[in-house]
């Protein structure tokens, strides 16, 4: 019997994962029946006469990553395969941080164009500025390449060099600077507030997010005194997942009790139940949670907690839906590792949000913008071709619009929110009544 150290993650889409807690798997071995070798006696004869006979000579190595590949996506739309280098790179998002230059950028007319340097970064200090565009990379063209593909080439070991080559308006020449990589310290939470009321968005769920949300929490409460401060507008839209553990941490620094989240697998003795312990951070401040159709996997279980358990009520539209738990086992020897589906995950009444979601306590649509109307695709998990159908399934499916206004006085769901805590709004769901908590029995 082989113990295995694997990571359980619940994220949403496959580029978009996230993960939760290291823990041990034990997976025992079961001889496949003879019917099964001889399938599998084809497939041997299949790549061999691929191999030696395909019209120009294949990479056999990319053979073998794609027939894994075919078999893992035949099972689900989050169950694959990761090659050593996808696996580090994942490794990377969960950790929150990664040898870089600091900007957040996006792709323009073939070209780079840089968002925003983040503050105290090597890029900051090297003068990028926003606006700027980057047009080549260590003196190789952008043009041609994906975004992802920049990105990775702007990453890299810590205090190495990296030149690049710059647009800027007004600028009469392209501009060259040379910058050297440091540590980039990925915000997993964003805060501020909004006059009495405290604003906390979680951007994704990694290593950093329980550290981040109790530091933006302290602060907050630092800054507005207690008989002033109304309540906390948590937001959870757009955040495609992250780790379990930390999903389970967020909703426990607001709970004092109860269930937060179960995962049950094929076998019933697998099933793991996670309670909360005493301690409420926000000193039992209301609560409202916002949600779109970006909101998924690790930010469903934290609105689903807090909705049963009627700590805080939930604003805005459908969740995306993804109730499903992938385990990652690392293959060994540089081999990369598997992303298998072995569980799906319960709020604490016993629902199942796998392709249903979320469903809002108070529905808040938010509108868009001419530019954007008939071109935003609704997606849910309940959309994906393959995807495993939830015991609560309709065919009204999951998922909604995922648009949230870049300037805060266009988010008519953050406005409906801040009304409700400062008394401008009433609604029988706010606030939530903890005394009529639903839990499964």
């Amino acid at each position: 019997m082989i113990r295995r150290a694997s990571l359980v993650l619940v994220g949403a889409l496959m580029g978009a994962t996230a993960m939760s807690v290291i823990y041990t798997a034990v997976v025992p071995a079961e001889a496949a029946g003879s019917s099964t070798y001889k399938e599998l006696s084809i497939f041997g004869d299949v790549f061999e006469r691929v191999r030696a006979q395909y019209v120009t000579p294949p990479q056999e190595d990319k053979l073998v990553e794609a027939a894994i590949n075919g078999m893992l996506s035949s099972l689900d739309p989050h169950s694959s395969y990761m090659n050593a280098k996808d696996a580090d790179d994942m490794r990377t998002q969960t950790k929150g941080e990664f040898g870089g230059l600091g900007i957040e950028v996006t792709m323009d007319n073939d070209l780079v164009k840089v968002i925003t340097p983040i503050d105290d970064t090597p890029a900051a200090k090297a003068g990028v500025l926003a606006g700027d565009y980057i047009t080549a990379i260590d003196g190789q063209s952008v043009r041609g390449l994906k975004l992802e593909d920049a990105v990775e080439k702007m990453r890299g070991a810590v205090k190495t060099p990296i030149k690049l080559t710059l647009m800027r308006k007004g600028a009469d020449k392209p501009i060259e600077l040379t910058i050297i990589r440091d540590v980039i310290a990925v915000a997993a939470v964003k805060s501020r507030e909004e006059g009495d009321v405290g604003y906390l968005r979680i951007i994704s769920f990694t290593e950093k997010t329980t550290p981040d949300l109790e530091a933006a929490i302290a602060k907050i409460k630092k800054d507005i005194p207690a008989d002033k401060l109304k309540g906390y507008v948590l937001d959870l839209r757009l955040n495609p997942g992250g780790l379990l553990d930390q999903a389970i941490n967020v909703a426990d620094d607001v709970l004092e009790r109860g269930e937060i989240v179960s995962t049950r697998g094929r076998n019933p003795d697998e099933t793991r139940r996670f309670n909360a312990g005493p301690g409420d951070i926000t000193d039992g401040k209301p609560i409202i949670v916002l949600i779109n159709g970006g909101s998924a996997s690790a930010s469903e279980i934290v609105a689903g907690a807090l909705q049963d358990l009627r700590r805080a009520t939930v604003v805005g539209t459908q969740s995306f839906g993804k109730g499903s738990v992938q385990t990652i086992i690392p293959l060994g020897d540089g081999n990369g590792a598997l992303r298998l589906t072995t569980a799906l995950y319960y709020t604490p009444s016993g629902r199942s949000i796998q392709g249903t979601g979320i469903t809002p306590d108070i529905k808040v649509d938010q509108p868009l913008p001419d530019e954007l109307k008939g071109k935003l695709l609704t997606e849910g998990e309940s959309s994906l071709p393959g995807h495993i159908k939830g015991q609560s399934e309709t065919d009204q499916g999951s998922g909604s619009a995922a648009y949230v206004p870049p300037d805060p006085k266009d988010d008519v769901q953050l406005k409906y929110a801040l009304d409700l805590l400062r008394g401008d709004k009433t609604d029988p769901a706010f606030p939530p009544n903890p005394e009529k908590a639903v839990s499964s029995k």
